[in-house]
């Protein structure tokens, strides 16, 4: 595999890093400014993204803007509605504003009416209803109600490259949003005084950074090549890949935004530090399309 961007997806990159740095949340305050949620909500629903596999889209595309909107904590849904494009591109249905089930209720579901879920091969619909609690600050969770609608059914084939679709998308929201704690813990230690000097010039928390980008570049390295296997490998190939970097960047999220908190020492046990806003996130992409080490060969002779 060529893991060079191309210019386009360099670009593509570039936009989605510019909207979530431009309108994402900038503390935890800003998470309840429906002002800068409605701009956000403005400013994605206008760019199509959405509809990413709807237009052609690879894999490694998906990723790139799932990994920048992690980064930025961006606080409308994309990763629900990027998942739910596919599969209603597979089945042809017009099912509109939908985000994706998990067991009993909606993820990432601000303002979605409707959720799709992969059941075997069956695609179902299930109306949304009234916001459910959940740890991640920045995508709601949602009620289901009544019963689910089966609205077509996918050829195995494509059942399993969904799945691994979606278990790529999580890994870059996990990427993106280990590189957002690594960076709000590295501009912290650069400013943060004690002794007369900056708390980054101490080894003690200058390898914990270092150590941080370390895990942040290997996360990367196994996301790339996942995320390219969702088109070009065979499902059972691209599966493996997949399952791999899910659990090498749950693993290494966890232990980038634990750290990001450590960096901030008291502070970073506060309500008012975003960094237990960006380890919240990780944790439940962590739980979102889970992976045991158990299933990494599970059914390869």
């Amino acid at each position: 595999m060529d893991v060079r961007l191309t210019a386009e997806q360099r670009q593509l990159r570039d936009a989605a890093a510019r909207l979530a740095s431009d309108l994402g949340p900038g503390s935890v305050l800003d998470l309840d400014d429906r002002h800068r949620i409605a701009r956000l909500e403005k400013a994605v629903e206008a760019t199509g993204w959405r509809n990413l596999r709807s237009d052609g889209a690879s894999g490694v595309e998906v990723a790139l803007v799932v990994e920048e909107f992690g980064r930025g904590l961006v606080d409308v849904p994309f990763l629900g509605p990027v998942l739910a494009d596919d599969l209603r591109r597979q089945v042809g249905s017009t099912v509109p504003a939908a985000t994706i089930a998990v067991g009993s209720s909606a993820r990432d579901a601000r303002g979605m009416r409707h959720a799709l879920t992969l059941d075997g091969d069956r695609v179902l619909s299930t109306e949304v209803g009234p916001r459910a609690p959940g740890a991640d600050l920045t995508r709601h969770n949602a009620a289901l109600r009544d019963a689910s609608e089966p609205i077509g059914t996918l050829p195995p084939e494509l059942a399993e490259r969904w799945r691994v679709l979606a278990l790529v998308a999580t890994c870059a929201d996990l990427v993106g949003t280990a590189r957002g704690a690594h960076t709000l813990a590295r501009d912290h230690a650069k400013i943060r005084e004690q002794y007369g000097r900056t708390i980054g010039s101490y080894q003690a928390v200058a390898h914990l950074l270092a150590e941080g980008l370390a895990l942040i570049d290997g996360s990367v390295s196994v996301l790339r090549h996942a995320a390219w296997a969702v088109d070009e490998l065979t499902p059972a190939e691209a599966l493996r890949a997949a399952r791999i970097a899910k659990l090498y960047c749950a693993r290494a999220a966890r232990t980038v935004c634990e750290t990001a908190v450590q960096v901030h020492g008291g502070i970073g046990n506060t309500w008012e530090c975003l960094a237990h806003v960006h380890l919240r996130r990780a944790l439940v992409s962590t739980e979102l399309f889970p992976v045991r080490l158990e299933e990494i060969d599970c059914g390869l002779s």
